[in-house]
């Protein structure tokens, strides 16, 4: 699958292996606990 913007192989790479990443209920506690986003990145 095409990653638009990926300019290198190891990236492409990096972010196919990042499907393989499995979350426990501590980690994603974690995630739920952090604040939310303020303002808008564009």
């Amino acid at each position: 699958m095409p990653i638009p913007g990926s300019t290198r192989r190891l990236h492409i790479e990096q972010n196919a292996a990042a499907a393989e990443v499995r979350l426990n209920s501590v980690d994603l506690a974690e995630l739920d606990s952090l604040p939310a986003p303020v303002g808008t990145r564009y």
